[in-house]
């Protein structure tokens, strides 16, 4: 899918201009599947697109303006696709698919408003975040009315799909809550942010595909594999992340290569660096000890991060969470169904955006 800016017209309101706007672009990356299933699974996207479109829709024209500012701005839908594709082991068609696709994206849709806030971002897919552009408070109770839309579609789902998502919103505020306080005293640093990151990003991955499996009708065995697949890859998708922050060039992943440096934030290849007591890395913790916002310095931990070996542990605990993604398929029946998954475990591990 590709996605356009609409053109203003005299006398529209932004909801109408926002309303005008093509389907944004769905970057989802070079493992979708050709053929029967990928076409199956653009005409699904198709419709996630739409109801995602009526999901945001309010009588209120600033309501629905700031409700769909990120579903305008696009994203690689891998939520709602993992959801989809999951249902392809049974009937992709079945009652409650779609809406189980469209309720996961509300849902991430929904942290990422929350997350601007506590991150105080500008920026989020290419447009100026929800919090830069109107103001905190908005970004908030914008995020809770998607939140609120999301719950409102799943009391059509059943209450074993309302249980299932309140335990996976319970673990994306416990790991948010974690990741905000810090490891403990006597806590390993890096263990715990892949605990973070298994709350934060795998747990919803994870129901995203138990939903399209259970409600495609898949037999109980490969839901379980299945979203024991998804939360490995989740956190490898997240791990992948951390990486292309240092390694990209120029922006290539969509930000400004050393981000999450100059913001303090100490992402996997920052925190094994900091666990070690290499001699020959000591500049490199003291850099990455604390936020970097001198343009030399942070040019200099890129550049000491690019060809340390704590980046290169990093990519192998990347693959290590890619390898076991892959292993879970062997419940999976062989078909193009696994091969697509199989490819989503290399894709995460190779991706350059």
């Amino acid at each position: 899918m590709t996605g356009a800016s609409a053109a203003a017209v005299d006398g529209d309101t932004p909801a109408d201009t926002w309303q005008r706007t093509s389907s944004p672009a769905s970057t989802i990356g070079s493992w979708l599947p050709e053929g029967d299933l990928g076409v199956r699974l653009a005409a699904g996207l198709s419709r996630v697109e739409a109801a995602l479109l009526t999901a945001v829709q309010s009588e209120h024209a600033f309501i629905q303006e700031a409700a769909g500012h990120l579903v305008a701005a696009g994203g690689k839908r891998f939520r709602p696709l993992l959801t989809l594709l999951a249902a392809e082991l049974g009937d992709p068609q079945a009652t409650g698919v779609t809406e189980a696709a469209v309720v996961c994206e509300l849902t991430h849709l929904a942290t990422l408003y929350h997350d601007d806030v506590m991150d105080e971002a500008a920026v989020r897919r290419g447009a100026p975040s929800a919090n830069s552009r109107w103001s905190n408070s908005i970004a908030i109770l914008t995020g809770d009315l998607l939140f609120a839309r999301a719950s409102d579609l799943l009391a059509d789902l059943g209450p074993e799909a309302v249980r299932i998502q309140a335990r996976t919103f319970e673990r994306l505020v416990t790991g948010q809550i974690r990741e905000t306080v810090g490891p403990r005293p006597g806590d390993d640093p890096v263990a715990h942010y892949l605990e973070v990151l298994a709350d934060k990003t795998g747990s919803l991955v994870a129901t995203s595909a138990r939903f399209g499996a259970s409600f495609g009708g898949a037999p109980p065995e490969l839901v379980s594999a299945l979203t024991a697949f998804a939360e490995e890859v989740g956190v490898a998708f997240q791990l992948s992340d951390d990486l292309l922050d240092i390694v990209s060039e120029d922006g290539a992943s969509g930000k400004s290569p050393g981000t999450d440096l100059r913001e303090g934030i100490a992402t996997l290849p920052a925190l094994i660096a900091l666990s070690g007591d290499d001699p020959a890395e000591e500049r490199l913790r003291e850099l990455v000890s604390r936020p970097i916002t001198d343009d030399d310095e942070h040019a200099e931990a890129l550049a000491l991060l690019r060809s340390s070996a704590a980046l290169a542990r990093a990519t192998e605990v990347l693959r290590e969470y890619a390898d076991r993604a892959r292993a879970r398929l062997s419940e999976v029946p062989a078909g193009p169904v696994r091969d697509a998954l199989s490819a989503l475990s290399e894709y995460v591990v190779t991706r350059t955006s």
